[in-house]
């Protein structure tokens, strides 16, 4: 299923009102929705609207010059998170509330700034708290903080570049074998853990459940209950390469699923890149340090990869 994905095109079966509805009752009728129905008869173009509005934005940020782009993704995944959102919350938007980003940024940056030191800050409401309750069932994070550092090196494909470009590995390869996942005992040496203290502190993390047969040789063998979440965070997809990897960073961001690593990447570089004219015009035009290439990657790879991750959301729930 994650490897069928190729572009806009698989979107396809949700342009079409009818199946749309049937898509959204059968999601309504699993949560146990009042008049589902009805429910799904009225969220049915308003999902549909959020897709098709959705495309016309990372179209148009795949054509745009690097200084605007990073608004039209912005604006493109919001768009695609709420059309999400309509398929375990049939009543989106209840309040006014929700419809703000629901994570913050310093307006104004400090003297001598630094892009990987600059934070983005968790709030109460908004689209983010919304979408990791009712996507991912997290716990509430207000108040938390995330540098742009660490969520950069949250994203594989960013990977080799920070390899590169400061000697750091961020993810460790891992393949799967009879649908399980192997994981290389390498692995503790990174995170200077004990086999049965990485295995604890891995079953903390887990989005779904999982349990490790320690093999012979130098793997251990990872066995995921996935339903009901198609994410196996932190597992993680690297779209460029088909595999997957762990990320070896175990930050508070360690067990996110991506989506939310792209929204707020997203949300700062949109709002730099309308507020911050001066910073971000100089990095465009002077490429003066290593900022450069990796946001130009990163969004590079977000026209791809959300797409991607949103159709893997959907797709486990038709």
């Amino acid at each position: 299923m994650l490897f069928s994905f190729k572009d806009w095109n698989n979107f396809s079966y949700f342009f079409s009102a009818s199946s749309t509805q049937n898509f959204l009752k059968k999601n309504y009728i699993e949560l146990k929705i009042e008049n589902p129905e009805q429910k799904s008869y009225e969220n049915c173009y308003p999902f549909l609207y959020y897709l098709e509005h959705a495309q016309v934005y990372y179209e148009q940020a795949a054509k745009s010059p690097l200084m605007i782009k990073p608004v039209l993704l912005f604006y493109g995944l919001v768009h695609l998170i709420k059309a999400c959102i309509l398929t375990t919350d049939p009543n989106y938007p209840e309040t006014t509330a929700v419809l703000a980003h629901g994570v913050s940024t310093r307006k104004r940056k400090k003297q001598h700034y630094s892009f990987f030191q600059d934070e983005v800050k968790f709030q109460r409401s908004g689209l983010f708290p919304l979408m990791v309750d009712k996507m991912f069932h997290m716990k509430h994070l207000e108040g938390d903080k995330a540098t742009m550092g660490d969520l950069l090196k949250q994203i594989p494909e960013l990977s080799d570049l920070f390899t590169q470009f400061k000697g750091e590995e961020t993810f460790l390869k891992i393949s799967m074998q009879d649908s399980h996942y192997l994981i290389p005992k390498k692995i503790l040496d990174s995170f200077h853990m004990s086999k049965n203290r990485f295995i604890d502190f891995y079953q903390s993390r887990s989005a779904v459940q999982a349990s490790f047969i320690d093999r012979e040789g130098d793997f251990f063998e990872l066995v995921l209950e996935m339903n009901p979440s198609y994410d196996p965070a932190p597992i993680k997809f690297n779209f460029r390469e088909g595999c997957y990897s762990l990320p070896l960073n175990k930050s508070r961001l360690f067990h996110f699923p991506e989506l939310l690593i792209h929204y707020l990447l997203l949300y700062n570089l949109s709002m730099i890149s309308r507020y911050e004219t001066e910073w971000w015009s100089e990095l465009i035009k002077m490429m003066p340090n290593q900022d450069y290439p990796l946001i130009q990657s990163f969004l590079n790879i977000s026209i791809e990869k959300t797409p991607f991750l949103i159709y893997q959301f959907l797709n486990s729930k038709r």
